[in-house]
């Protein structure tokens, strides 16, 4: 049988208080209400911000944490302050969640909590993420992966709790939508997001702009690339770029896919 909604509020009472890394997606929320349902006050989850994130993920966090009525706290980051993240290597996720995961272990233990936990889940292993050695290096504990529950099953149990945000997609930060090698700046991460939010201003909602300079590379719903390069479409997805300070526009053919920046780097690093 899989695993149910109530064994993951028992794995987590046995924690007896925990920090959770909350972002508002779907896997963190999960794991929000699933600790304030098994630990009360003794659940505290946690918001990064930082120019990485959109202002509109931020909210959306606010919004959820209100109606789970669990503890949040925001706190900001400064991973643009880091050399080695600004420098944008293949690694870059690994200096980031340093970060964070730094800064949810000294909350910890102000709040006397030996516990920090992540919304890591089963599938997300396959992938290519530097940040589980930031996790394994700060002892975070992903109750997903301990029960083996991949996406589908996260979703599941968002559904079952009755989380809103149970069918959102999923979204990463702003730095992934730039090539490794090319410097991350404020500057370019407020473009990317100034151009994504014009876009799903649009209806667009599942997309992503990978910023190549003056060129935005449009990633979309494989079943909407021909809507999106429609009549009276096509004219306001070009504005809505140029208005973000792209020169030129062009709509990746492959649609979106999730990592795609990841397909430039050699077999041996993924």
């Amino acid at each position: 049988m899989e695993p149910g909604y109530e064994a993951l509020v028992a794995l987590l009472a046995d924690t007896g208080g925990a920090v959770v890394a909350y972002s508002g997606g779907v896997d963190s929320t999960l794991l929000t209400a699933a600790a304030h349902d098994a630990l009360g006050g003794r659940a505290l989850a946690v918001t990064a911000t930082s120019h990485t994130y959109s202002v509109e993920e931020l909210e959306r966090a606010r919004q959820l944490a209100r109606l789970i009525g669990v503890r949040h706290e925001v706190v900001e980051t400064h991973e643009l302050d880091t050399p080695e993240y600004r420098a944008n290597p293949p690694d870059r996720c690994f200096y980031c969640k340093r970060e964070l995961f730094a800064e949810l272990r000294r909350i910890a233990t102000r709040e006397g909590f030996e516990v920090v936990v992540d919304g890591t889940n089963a599938d997300d292993l396959s992938d290519f993420r530097p940040g589980r050695a930031a996790a394994a290096e700060a002892k975070v504990r992903s109750p997903f992966v301990e029960m083996g529950l991949g996406k589908a099953d996260v979703r599941r149990l968002a559904r079952e709790r009755g989380l809103p945000n149970a069918d959102l997609p999923a979204n990463a930060c702003l730095a992934s939508r730039v090539p490794y090698g090319v410097e991350i700046t404020a500057a370019r991460l407020e473009r990317i997001g100034k151009a994504e939010r014009a876009l799903r201003s649009l209806g667009l909602a599942l997309l992503r702009v990978r910023d190549h300079g003056e060129v935005a590379r449009l990633e979309v719903e494989p079943g909407r690339l021909a809507e999106t390069v429609g009549a009276g479409v096509r004219e306001r997805v070009v504005a809505a770029c140029k208005d973000a300070g792209y020169r030129y526009v062009c709509l990746d053919l492959e649609g979106y896919r999730t990592g795609s920046m990841n397909e430039a780097l050699p077999k041996t690093v993924r």
